[in-house]
């Protein structure tokens, strides 16, 4: 997916950029960069692909090159940035966060003699290259913004480092969350409010869908009011988001801990709870699901394995399918004595592909596991995201579920997505059974949509459940 940070400062901010940056590396695999401004010097700026080196490692050597009292920095599961411009509007740095599933339709809008764009590696073009073109169409940064945003089809939300100030716009529909702090020295704009209390900052202010504000060190303008209509991403707190940060009011650890809670007490009511001797969750987002799930089921919780991370700290780094894969099954490390002759249901934070998992599964019965009972802390994901990274896939059918429905009644099962998402249904039922065959459970069980928008705890118009639901 991907994240960013910035401050705007009286005082030099080149490590609370370094650290806020760092503080979003769960958010993206690929490429990071920072960027910063100063009177002197003027603008200075690094990319580094963080592919196999983490954030910090990469970017240690570059500290003592940057100065300046304001900086951006991100982190992009997708394009190298941020990108400096010099454009009408001035000069200025720029990061963005989204999917532009319209990339090339508006790029051949541009085309004409001397007008050309960057190509990478893949022969895409970079996706934040594109958004300040569109931006520079307009005669002022708002309504080049305003213009961008619209004419996207997907998301963008940006952050813009001027000479003096700092702009960041929210995406349209708000599916990701912007927030600003303060400091008795300045402001920050970050996606995660843990990022910046770490640093000194405290909630100062959270924009709202398709915002646009101005930060000096002094506070913050508004530059276009909030819309009425929001469509944050349910991801963030079911897996994306990072335990302490809070989102509309919202904290992620509390929310998992009641999801977990919600699953229980629903499977409690059905009477479709298994009898097993240990509750567990796939680490490491699936845990604080599974505490809330052992906490409502009042049975022990255990961790009968634990990832080896010093080394590995992200499973999904290598580009190669094949390389995830054993990289996974390298990290994790059984304690046998709470396998061995063990009934054990674990909970994961969701199923997509069910790779993996299935690896899992081995690895848990050849150690010994009599039982491997699984839930997912989400309802089954039937379609590929189309707003952010999650879930995107070239093909639905690379989906765990939507490939079932396809092996179990072909293109006619496909008509039927809302009746197999249901476990009360047969076809839920039959959709339940066929993956337990294919992927070893002794069980399996999905959270309700219901049953995690209450554990959200926000309007249920106002959350994005587009990859469970396929409804904007």
């Amino acid at each position: 997916m991907g994240g960013f940070f910035g401050v705007i400062s009286r005082k030099n901010c080149i490590y609370d950029v370094f650290f806020g940056t760092d503080y979003h590396s769960h958010l993206g695999t690929r490429r990071a960069g920072m960027a910063f401004y100063d009177h002197d010097t003027g603008f200075q700026r690094q990319i580094h692909s963080i592919e196999n080196t983490p954030f910090r490692t990469k970017f240690d050597a570059d500290m003592s090159k940057f100065t300046g009292h304001s900086g951006i920095g991100c982190i992009s599961d997708t394009d190298p940035q941020p990108l400096l411009f010099r454009s009408h509007l001035g000069t200025f740095a720029i990061s963005t966060v989204g999917i532009i599933n319209n990339a090339e339709e508006l790029v051949r809008s541009f085309s004409g003699p001397g007008k050309q764009f960057m190509a990478m590696s893949s022969g895409s073009v970079n996706a934040t290259e594109l958004t300040a073109a569109l931006i520079n169409q307009k005669e002022n940064l708002v309504e080049g913004i305003r213009y961008a945003q619209q004419t996207i089809d997907g998301s963008c939300t940006i952050l813009l480092l001027m000479k003096d100030c700092i702009i960041a716009a929210r995406d349209m529909l708000g599916r990701l969350p912007v927030l600003v702090g303060k400091s008795e020295n300045g402001c920050c704009v970050s996606f995660e409010s843990f990022a910046y209390h770490k640093l000194g900052y405290e909630d100062h202010y959270e924009l709202g869908p398709g915002e646009i504000v101005k930060i000096t060190e002094s506070g913050v303008e508004r530059l276009q009011a909030p819309g009425d209509k929001m469509r944050i991403c349910a991801f963030l707190w079911t897996y994306y988001g990072y335990p302490n940060s809070n989102y509309e009011g919202k904290n992620v650890e509390v929310m998992r801990y009641h999801n977990g809670e919600i699953m229980a007490r629903d499977e409690e009511k059905n009477g479709t709870m298994p009898d097993v001797d240990y509750v567990a969750g796939v680490p490491d987002s699936g845990l604080p699901h599974a505490i809330g799930y052992a906490n409502q089921s009042h049975k022990p919780f255990a961790r009968p394995f634990v990832k080896y991370t010093p080394t590995w700290p992200r499973s999904f780094t290598p580009a190669n399918q094949e390389m995830r894969n054993l990289v996974a099954k390298m990290k994790q490390i059984p304690v046998p004595e709470l396998i061995k002759d063990k009934k054990l249901l674990f909970v994961d934070d969701s199923i997509v592909r069910g790779t993996q998992l299935r690896e899992t599964v081995e690895f848990l019965y050849s150690n010994g596991a009599k039982e491997v009972h699984m839930r997912s802390a989400c309802p089954p994901i039937m379609y590929g995201c189309k707003y952010l990274n999650f879930s995107r896939s070239n093909s639905e059918m690379e989906l765990l579920a939507r490939r079932i429905i396809q092996n179990l009644e072909g293109r006619e099962g496909q008509k039927h997505v809302d009746e197999y998402a249901d476990s009360t249904t047969e076809r839920g039922q039959c959709m339940l059974k066929a993956i337990c065959e294919e992927m070893g459970f002794d069980s399996l069980g999905y959270q309700s949509l219901d049953g995690l928008l209450e554990a959200i705890g926000l309007d249920r118009d106002k959350v994005c459940t587009y990859c469970w639901t396929g409804r904007e």
